[in-house]
């Protein structure tokens, strides 16, 4: 430590402000890191107060009863009525998916869901779009502004892409099954939050499971990390071959990470490799893998 200058009082009285403000800072510049009295303090002189002797509850006045430590919080997506621990999200919405015995019910089920916060925000319920009955079904990330007015996934133009895209390998939407992971647009086509994803998750679930297709094509990272549980980037990820089976599903379903289109567009540099992982999927349906 370097101890300051002592500055008489009345000679520290004379200084104008911008003196004492430049002899401070020459002081910091020094080392100065502590003020010093004008007369020394012996603390060791000074003792503590005892603290108050502890009163005796008397018979008029009761013992007050031991602080407790407070109850630990639990989420309502950990209870056991909110289905398999953590993976489904809320515990209504998975309710309310599972009671879906079809593809109707379980856009009903959307419809009269209040639990995502982007249904306040959203123009229309993106549901999906194409065959429910078609070999190959698509999941994308979330709805954009063309979606969100029309009320169909992929309709903008990364949805015009990706028409090419499935004519490319002699699909289009008579021959695959289109949604999104979220089903709502978030504002201003952010990304949407893991508790908004969550609350969806169970009604995608539950989409996949009444569609079961032969082959599920997750277009863009966010489907992949949704729906895979990986946390390798769809840099890593894409064109292998992985199983996706949820909790009421009978057996997997080969599942394919894609390039999302939207992606395709800003890098073209990528669409090589878009090509060869189109041509993994029609080998896929072909019987060739």
């Amino acid at each position: 430590m370097v101890p300051p200058i002592d500055i008489p009082s009345a000679a520290a009285a004379d200084l104008d402000p911008a003196e004492a403000l430049a002899l401070l800072v020459w002081q910091i510049e020094a080392g100065a890191d502590e003020a010093i009295e004008a007369a020394a303090i012996d603390r060791f002189a000074t003792a503590p107060e005892p603290a108050p002797a502890r009163k005796a509850p008397s018979a008029a006045e009761p013992a007050m009863a031991p602080l407790r430590a407070p109850a630990p919080l639990v989420s309502p997506i950990m209870t056991p009525a909110a289905g398999p621990a953590g993976a489904n999200g809320d515990g209504n919405a998975y309710r309310a998916a599972q009671a879906a015995q079809s593809l109707s019910e379980l856009r009903a089920a959307l419809e009269s869901f209040d639990g995502c916060p982007l249904k306040a925000t959203a123009t229309n319920l993106v549901f999906a779009d194409g065959n429910p009955r078609a070999r190959v079904m698509l999941v994308g990330e979330a709805p954009g502004a063309d979606e969100d007015r029309i009320g169909r996934p992929f309709v903008g133009v990364s949805g015009q892409l990706l028409d090419r895209m499935l004519a490319a390998i002699g699909l289009d939407r008579t021959s695959v099954y289109i949604t999104n992971t979220i089903f709502w647009r978030p504002p201003g086509n952010r990304t949407p939050t893991p508790a908004e994803t969550a609350a969806c998750l169970p009604f995608v679930e539950r989409h996949i499971e009444l569609v079961a297709p032969e082959v599920l094509v997750l277009a863009g990272n966010a489907a992949a990390k949704t729906l895979l549980l990986r946390n390798e980037g769809i840099t890593r990820i894409h064109g292998r071959w992985f199983d996706y089976q949820s909790a009421g599903m009978s057996r997997p379903v080969p599942t394919m990470p894609i390039y999302h289109p939207a992606y395709l567009l800003r890098s073209a540099g990528q669409k090589r490799d878009a090509w060869r992982d189109l041509l993994l999927i029609r080998d896929r349906l072909d019987g060739r893998a």
